[in-house]
């Protein structure tokens, strides 16, 4: 059942769910798919958690631990949150051991409201690492502008990152750069460079979303012959980038000094057009030190495709910047797309992270003890 997974593997890309809950923690679920499915790490944002705590009764003993004590929501939010990815971070323990420390990791978010406050988000980093206080823990970072100087500083005290919702490929480029500053300020303070690591979250199926829908809105026979393009196009081109970044003469000075490569994570891959095959932006991104973070039934439909067969990256970069060119050529600005997708991104995780406070608060106020 997990060929197409293994080849997947076994071609150099790390496989990562993109989900958690408590549910696939006790259940024996997560253990299963890393035992089985080749899974070798994991990403959580506020979309995922807020869906795992809404549903069903698998948080009420600690919520009723939390009620009793009344908490805020956002401390009682935090507790349980990096509870579970302490309990993740466990469970994948063993792979980061065999892995030299490159998988085997989860992922947490900042609070997605300091996205544009580059002193809160290092602090929210900080307690985040402390919290949950596993070596095998990764921090989002969100990559605006403000979220830049904060990965740099981060990544110099030691904290490994994981810099999520990058939709342009100067915008990477700024990533790798800030990661880069990062590693040398942890070098000039004598940190031991090989323990810090590093994944670039490129976001991949939302680009198509918004393209697609310009494209349609053009509506002639060339603008629907490039629908579905743009999105593993852009994500190509990054990888090009990160080529280019990690073999200069910078980077090999940190690697001589034990640094390891940020390496890039494809993001949103779960297609979000039912024409598109399922696994689209898995097949399509297959290249050495990557990760590819998926919802289950991506997984799923990865094995269940089973066409896995190969890079498809190195040598695409001239029909990439092709195809790029076309929309540009259509009068679709490139730098708009990602303005808007970057925008929106940054709206969409407010947004579920605000209802994740509004479910926590629900949840403790009906299991809070009565007052005498």
């Amino acid at each position: 059942m997990a060929d197409a997974l293994k080849r997947l593997s076994d071609e150099g890309v790390a496989i990562w769910l993109d989900d958690l809950s408590r549910k696939r923690i006790t259940s024996g679920n997560l253990a299963e798919l890393i035992d089985q499915q080749h899974v070798v790490g994991v990403t959580t944002n506020p979309s995922i958690f807020q869906k795992a705590i809404s549903q069903g009764d698998g948080y009420d003993k600690q919520l009723e631990d939390l009620a009793a004590r009344r908490l805020t929501v956002e401390e009682a939010l935090r507790m349980i949150t990096t509870a579970d990815v302490r309990d993740a971070a466990d469970i994948l323990r063993p792979v980061y051991d065999a892995t030299d420390h490159q998988d085997g990791r989860v992922s947490i978010e900042v609070d997605p409201r300091l996205a544009h406050d580059t002193r809160a988000t290092i602090a929210e980093a900080k307690q985040l690492a402390w919290l949950v206080d596993r070596p095998n823990t990764l921090i989002k970072i969100p990559a605006t502008r403000e979220g830049l100087a904060a990965i740099a500083d981060v990544t110099g005290r030691g904290i490994s990152v994981n810099v999520t919702l990058i939709f342009s490929l100067q915008r990477y480029r700024e990533v790798m750069d800030a990661y880069l500053t990062g590693l040398e300020k942890a070098k000039a303070a004598g940190l031991d460079l090989n323990e810090i690591h590093s994944v670039a979250s490129f976001f991949v199926s939302r680009v198509d979303t918004e393209v697609d829908k310009r494209l349609e809105k053009i509506g002639t026979p060339e603008a629907k012959a490039l629908k579905g393009h743009a999105a593993v196009a852009n994500a190509r081109l990054a990888y090009q980038a990160y080529e280019e970044v990690f073999s200069s003469e910078r980077w090999l000075a940190l690697e001589k000094a034990g640094a390891n490569k940020q390496r890039p994570l494809w993001a949103s891959t779960g297609v979000k057009d039912p024409a598109y095959p399922a696994d689209l932006y898995v097949y399509e991104l297959v290249a050495p030190n990557t990760v590819n973070t998926m919802p289950e039934a991506t997984l799923e439909a990865v094995t269940r495709q089973d066409r896995i067969n190969g890079d498809r990256v190195f040598g695409s970069y001239e029909q990439a910047r092709a195809d790029l060119d076309a929309l540009e050529a259509l009068g679709i600005s490139y730098d708009d797309v990602v303005q808007v997708l970057e925008d929106e991104g940054v709206e969409k995780f407010e947004s579920a992270w605000n209802e994740l406070l509004d479910s926590t608060r629900a949840e403790l106020e009906r299991l809070a003890p009565a007052e005498a």
